[in-house]
């Protein structure tokens, strides 16, 4: 039967699309090649070397349309350029342009140069530093801590550092950590102290518990109030050959003791301006005083030691004859126990506490060590029965002791004459004052006897040292006629802070007590 018109069009059509899906021949109205697109866009010149698209078996191409959207994209650049696209995937056209011998040496030198220091402008240099400083907030190299030789640098200022520290390390001994508070070097205030007597073997300022300091020039003794800066002048000696030679204060500041060249050992009452008696037990001028309660315990140039009960007409109770020359030095320890003395005969001896009657008694302790007069004296406050001892030009050294075995625990040479020590409540140091050569005032770490603090300020020799009722302050008396005040000990504001609350909890504990 012969095929009607409709069939032979849907055969046709049929068998043109069998065509079509085998590829075996152009498809009409295509879109070109990309190399032909390439080759025509470059213009005359060398043919580019292709490859000749391979035509996998069993597969089609993509309609016009899918072949549009395979096709790389034409992004405008810089200077009218044109960014072009990677290939296409498997089965499409893959351009490869044809390089010049120029363009390959360059490539070449860039790839092997690129790296190399020494080929950099200073121009390209400065242009990485600013990057480098825009991006991490300093400079790169700057910042290197690590180098093959050499000391390593600092951090650059502003730097810091956010980590954490993991675990510490405990410092090696004898390693002295540097010290963190601050200690003035110059004095709090100064005070003319005109006809002050320079002599190393007197002791002529003392601080009362009521924060009165008496100071002795020549033959006055005046009294000045540290809180309201009152200067009241308590005595003068009837004869002007007689000068004042020694002060102390009792310890809850009622009376002062005044000792004089003529062998005389005053009590008066500062608050009354008034004398209360004169004991004259001694046979030369007495240099050094020292309270134990009620016992007045005085020195002579004799080289005698005196122990008066100033409750009773008798007054005289003991006598202590250790010394062959001068008593320049005299401190009794805080619990009473025990009595320091230093003589010019270079010997330290301590006594026993004594009870009252007459008589001679022996030292518990003579300590040998020292070659000059031993003037300066002191007990440690948080160990009873631990003194410090100074001596003289000849000997320059401070020595610390043990009464108990009768050892020295430590000895210094501080090159200087050593007038007077005293021991810190607030920190574990004492302060020392100094003579000849250097005059100035030493604060010491105890027990490694390590220097904290120089102060020198005194044009003369210093001759004695006093401490302010609270421990933060020493006064200075020198030959160069002032009287120094220095905020040398002031204890830190949060150790300050726990000690008065200590002290608060303890009183409320006591009133609660007694009520």
């Amino acid at each position: 039967m012969p095929p009607t018109r409709r069939t032979t069009a849907q055969f046709l059509f049929e068998a043109d699309l069998h065509g079509l899906l085998k590829l075996d021949t152009l498809i009409p109205n295509a879109l070109p090649a990309q190399w032909q697109r390439k080759a025509k866009e470059s213009g005359p010149g060398p043919s580019p070397v292709c490859v000749s698209p391979v035509k996998p078996a069993n597969r089609s191409y993509s309609s016009s349309k899918e072949t549009e959207r395979q096709m790389p994209s034409k992004i405008p650049g810089k200077s009218g350029s044109k960014i072009q696209s990677t290939p296409t995937k498997a089965g499409g056209d893959r351009y490869i342009p044809n390089r010049s011998t120029v363009q390959m040496e360059m490539a070449n030198f860039l790839l092997t140069n690129e790296n190399d220091p020494a080929e950099d402008s200073p121009t390209k240099k400065e242009q990485q530093k600013a990057w480098a400083v825009n991006l991490n907030g300093f400079d790169v190299e700057e910042a290197k801590i690590l180098h093959l030789s050499g000391k390593p640098e600092n951090a650059p200022e502003g730097y810091q550092n956010n980590l954490k520290v993991l675990y510490s390390q405990k410092m090696a001994p004898g390693f002295s950590r540097k010290n963190s508070r601050y200690i003035p070097s110059k004095p709090d205030q100064v005070l003319d102290a005109p006809e002050i007597r320079n002599n190393y073997y007197l002791n002529l300022i003392d601080w009362s518990s009521q924060n009165s300091l008496a100071v002795t020039l020549d033959n006055t003794v005046y009294l000045w109030n540290y809180g309201t800066r009152e200067i009241i002048p308590l005595l003068q000696t009837e004869h002007p050959d007689i000068y004042i030679s020694s002060v102390s204060w009792i310890k809850d500041g009622d009376y002062l003791a005044v000792g004089t060249s003529s062998a005389e050992v005053q009590l008066w009452d500062p608050e009354q301006q008034k004398h209360l008696r004169t004991t004259t037990s001694h046979c030369g001028r007495v240099g050094t005083l020292s309270w134990n309660s009620c016992i007045l315990s005085s020195g002579a140039r004799t080289g005698h030691i005196h122990h008066h009960d100033v409750r009773v007409a008798e007054h005289h109770v003991a006598t202590l004859a250790g010394h062959t020359h001068e008593v320049c030095g005299l401190k009794w320890s805080l619990g009473g126990r025990y009595l320091a003395s230093g003589g010019n005969d270079s010997l330290a001896n301590v006594w026993p506490c004594t009870q009252g009657g007459g008589g001679d008694f022996a030292p518990v302790q003579t300590f040998t060590q020292h070659q000059g007069a031993v003037k300066a004296v002191a007990w440690c406050p948080w160990q009873m029965n631990v003194p410090a001892t100074g001596g003289g030009t000849n000997d320059r050294h401070i020595h610390i002791w043990n009464v108990c075995s009768g050892t020295c625990l430590s000895a210094v040479d501080t090159r200087s004459q050593v007038s007077s020590i005293l021991w810190s409540t607030n920190y574990k140091e004492l302060i020392s004052a100094h003579g000849f050569a250097q005059n100035q005032l030493v604060i010491w770490k105890y027990p490694t006897m390590t220097k904290v603090a120089e102060l020198q300020v005194h044009t003369d020799r210093i001759l004695t040292l006093t401490m302010s009722p609270d421990s933060t302050s020493v006064a200075s008396a020198a030959a160069d006629e002032t009287l120094r005040i220095w905020r040398c000990l002031e204890m830190d504001p949060l150790k300050k802070k726990k000690k008065e609350k200590a002290n608060s909890a303890k009183s409320s504990v006591l009133h609660q007590s007694i009520c």
